[in-house]
């Protein structure tokens, strides 16, 4: 993940125009299969954004594709949700901390979780999942899935295509993807905080 441009570019010069195909494909299963959250996510875009103002990728292909695969990944996750996503949790196959997290974020955020949860890694990708164990109305779910797959498609690939290609990212690749993950991990950090200072206060009231 650190060397995504590498990658990126090798895979480019390798299957041309089917990049955007396997980069849709990466974005899909990192929202819409519970099992992949270890994906890429808000790195990749900005790397895909990078190699567009590069001229070596079409940035308007970029972000339609790629949103239509945002989408189309949180739907798939939202129908996963409500059909399977009860049992599974019951026997063990999906880490119930992280179902756990998601649903204190909906607590404290309600639908727009699926909106703001596009930007957080982890709850990203379990963020649609609780949304259809906990039935959410479909008509609701969907409009928020749009929203927040444009915003976050549009804006990081936007900026990639901004800075990327500025010689201080260019030459500190590494450190920028590193960077962009902390900011990322930012608000459920933050989250997890509060959560054990409320409980630390809970604790110390009732002793």
């Amino acid at each position: 993940m650190l060397h995504l441009d590498t990658h990126l570019a090798a895979i480019i010069a390798e299957h041309g125009t089917a990049t955007y195909s396997i980069l849709a494909g990466i974005v899909f299963c990192e929202t819409g299969l519970v099992l992949t959250p270890f994906l890429p996510g808000d790195s990749l875009l900005f790397a895909a954004g990078t190699f567009a103002a590069l001229g070596s990728l079409s940035l308007p292909i970029l972000l339609v594709t790629l949103t239509a695969a945002a989408i189309a990944g949180d739907a798939v996750n939202y129908l996963i949700g409500a059909t399977l996503g009860p049992r599974a949790v019951a026997r063990g196959l999906i880490n119930p901390a992280f179902v756990a997290k998601t649903e204190a974020f909906y607590a404290a955020h309600g639908p727009r979780t699926v909106v703001l949860a596009r930007f957080v890694p982890i709850v990203r990708t379990f963020a649609p999942f609780v949304a259809g164990v906990a039935r959410m109305p479909w008509p609701t779910f969907t409009a928020f899935n749009c929203a927040g797959a444009a915003l976050w498609v549009g804006s990081l690939t936007v900026a990639g295509a901004a800075f990327g290609t500025l010689p201080v990212v260019r030459d500190n690749f590494s450190a920028v993807v590193l960077g962009i993950v902390a900011v990322s991990l930012a608000p459920l950090a933050v989250e997890m905080w509060l959560e054990r200072q409320k409980k630390g206060a809970g604790g110390g009231a009732s002793a």
